[in-house]
């Protein structure tokens, strides 16, 4: 994706979008550099708009939490934090002294820029949909860049719909959701090229039940398999007993019988490459999206759990293929931003 500066248009229409919508990780650790462990503790707070528990936060809470019991840091968080709150606790937390602020800004962009420039010694990792800024040189950015696993995850969706009509359900229609969708249905097609899609958007990051009435709906117009962006969605397929692909965590343990694969998250490469970068003093503006990719170890397909044997080997073994070729250098997920559409 091309770098943008972040200017005014838009951040104003990304602001009406959203309106006030608040590899284990041992695996992770095992990327840092020696160096980091000798380091004095780094003092890490993070600041979320919704509960940790939420896909999205929890894997950026659990690489802190594991950094933490590691002896890297210290570590202390805020939940729940509305948009118009989030400024206010991202200066209480600069004021205290903090070191590392982590978190996402996708709706208080401008005015967390604003903060940013105030506390020029405090180093700011936020997820953001913009590309770094050297205006704002304490502020890196990041995002959840796992389009490689959720085109194999598509794969996986391809061989195990039946009727080829798949309803996919996501937060906002922004690039962090986008590019994951595009990236799916690009995986589906390989194996299911008259594959159709019913899209939506619930403009929620966290409503199940909405979440799940338009997985319902999406049922009731055929759809036999689930893109499960959103907590809900799982919940209305494993009631009307049809399929679902999972995004982000793995939920396949809480739905056996109903999450087939899951495109992981794990933000530990790039929690540890911006702590090394704060104990050298190299921290800087920075695009930190790329520790996402799987050649980074920042995503990977979840084990399929019970539903080892049940995927059609032709597909399993495109999987291996597609993700040897991406680790390898040699094959690389298109990347999408532009809302999807149904078909």
């Amino acid at each position: 994706m091309a770098a943008r500066k972040t200017d005014t248009l838009d951040i104003a229409r990304r602001r009406l979008l959203l309106g006030s919508a608040g590899a284990a990780a041992a695996a992770g650790l095992g990327l840092g550099p020696r160096g980091l462990w000798a380091q004095e503790q780094i003092s890490v707070a993070g600041i979320y708009t919704v509960p940790v528990e939420q896909q999205w936060v929890s894997r950026i809470h659990i690489a802190a939490e594991a950094a933490r019991e590691a002896g890297q840091i210290t570590y202390t968080f805020s939940e729940n934090t509305s948009n118009t709150d989030y400024p206010r606790v991202m200066r209480e937390y600069a004021e205290s002294g903090v070191k590392l602020i982590i978190g996402e800004i996708f709706g208080v962009e401008q005015e967390a820029r604003e903060v940013v420039l105030d506390y020029p010694e405090t180093a700011f990792l936020l997820g953001s949909s913009f590309m770094p800024d050297p205006a704002y040189p304490n502020l890196a950015v990041f995002d959840n860049y796992i389009q490689d696993a959720s085109y194999l995850s598509g794969i996986i969706a391809g061989a195990m719909t039946q009727t080829g009509n798949i309803g996919m359900v996501g937060g906002f229609p922004i690039p962090e959701v986008n590019r994951l969708m595009h990236a799916f249905m690009a995986g589906v097609r390989e194996t299911r090229p008259d594959a159709t899609f019913q899209v939506s958007f619930i403009g929620s990051w966290f409503d199940p039940p909405k979440a799940k009435e338009t997985a319902f709906a999406m049922i009731e117009k055929g759809a036999d398999l689930l893109y499960a962006e959103r907590f809900g969605v799982s919940d209305a397929a494993q009631e009307r007993g049809i399929l679902a692909i999972g995004n982000v965590i793995d939920t396949q343990s809480d739905y056996p019988d109903t999450v087939v694969a899951s495109a992981i998250w794990h933000f530990e490469p790039t929690l540890q490459a911006a702590l090394t970068r704060v104990a050298d003093g190299t921290f800087k503006a920075d695009n930190y999206g790329v520790y996402s990719f799987m050649k980074e170890g920042g995503c990977s397909l979840a084990p399929l759990g019970t539903f080892e044997g049940k995927v059609p080997q032709e597909a399993l073994d495109m999987v291996a293929e597609k993700e040897a070729a991406i680790k390898a250098g040699e094959f690389t997920v298109e990347i999408n931003d532009e809302e999807p559409k149904s078909s």
